[in-house]
C-alpha cells in the first residue's frame, strides 16, 4: 500500500512539473508577444520620425512617446514591459532592477562567448518579497540607425549632442557600437498563489 502511495505522489510531482513547464512556456510566448508589440510599435515610430525629421524628432519619440507606448502594452496585461539597460538615458525609466542588471551581464558573457544577440532571451520565476513573479528578458543589439543617438558621443552630430544635454542631462546611453548590446526589452509578470 505505502508503495503505490508513494509512485502516486511521485506522479502527481512529475506531472505537476511538467504542467508547471508548460505554463512557463505559455508566459514565454505571452512575454515575446509584448515584446514584439513594443518592438513594432516603437521601432515605427522612430522610423517614422528619423524619415520626417532626424534624430532630433527621433529623440522626441523615445521622450514622449517611448513611456506612453511601455505604459499602454503593461496596463492592457496588467504585467511591467518596459526597455532597460546597464547604461541608461533616463534614471526613472530605463535602470535595470538587481535581476535585470544580472541578466544583462548574462546577456554579455553569452555574446562574448559567440552568441548572438539577436533572439537572446532568458526568463525564470522568481520569489521576490512582494510575491511571485515570471521575468523575461530579451536581448537588444545596437542597429546602424541607433547611432546617430546612441553612438560615440564624440561622432554625434552638434544639434543631437544639445538636444540630448537638454532632455537627458544624467544621460549614459551613447558610445555604442553596432552589434554591442545596447540593452534589453523586460517585461515582469505577477503570478497568483
Amino acid at each position: 500500500m505505502k508503495r503505490k502511495i508513494g509512485i502516486g505522489i511521485l506522479m502527481l510531482l512529475l506531472g505537476g512539473s511538467a504542467l508547471a513547464e508548460g505554463m512557463t512556456a505559455e508566459r514565454e510566448q505571452e512575454a515575446r508577444a509584448a515584446v514584439n508589440r513594443l518592438m513594432k510599435e516603437l521601432g515605427g515610430a522612430l522610423k517614422t520620425a528619423m524619415k520626417e525629421g532626424g534624430p532630433q524628432k527621433a529623440i522626441r519619440v523615445c521622450t514622449q512617446m517611448a513611456p506612453r507606448i511601455n505604459a499602454r502594452i503593461s496596463r492592457e496585461r496588467g504585467w511591467q514591459v518596459t526597455r532597460v539597460s546597464t547604461r541608461y538615458r533616463n534614471p526613472l525609466l530605463g535602470m535595470p532592477d538587481s535581476w535585470e542588471q544580472r541578466v544583462l551581464g548574462k546577456f554579455r558573457q553569452r555574446a562574448a562567448e559567440g552568441e548572438a544577440l539577436k533572439g537572446m532571451k532568458y526568463s525564470e520565476v522568481v520569489t521576490q518579497p512582494e510575491g511571485k513573479y515570471f521575468r523575461y528578458m530579451q536581448a537588444i543589439p545596437m542597429q546602424g540607425l541607433c547611432t546617430s543617438c546612441h553612438g560615440p558621443r564624440e561622432q554625434l552630430a552638434p544639434a543631437v549632442q544639445e538636444v540630448l544635454k537638454q532632455r537627458y542631462p544624467h544621460d549614459r546611453a551613447t558610445g555604442f557600437q553596432v552589434g554591442e548590446l545596447r540593452g534589453a526589452f523586460s517585461v515582469k509578470q505577477p503570478l497568483g498563489d
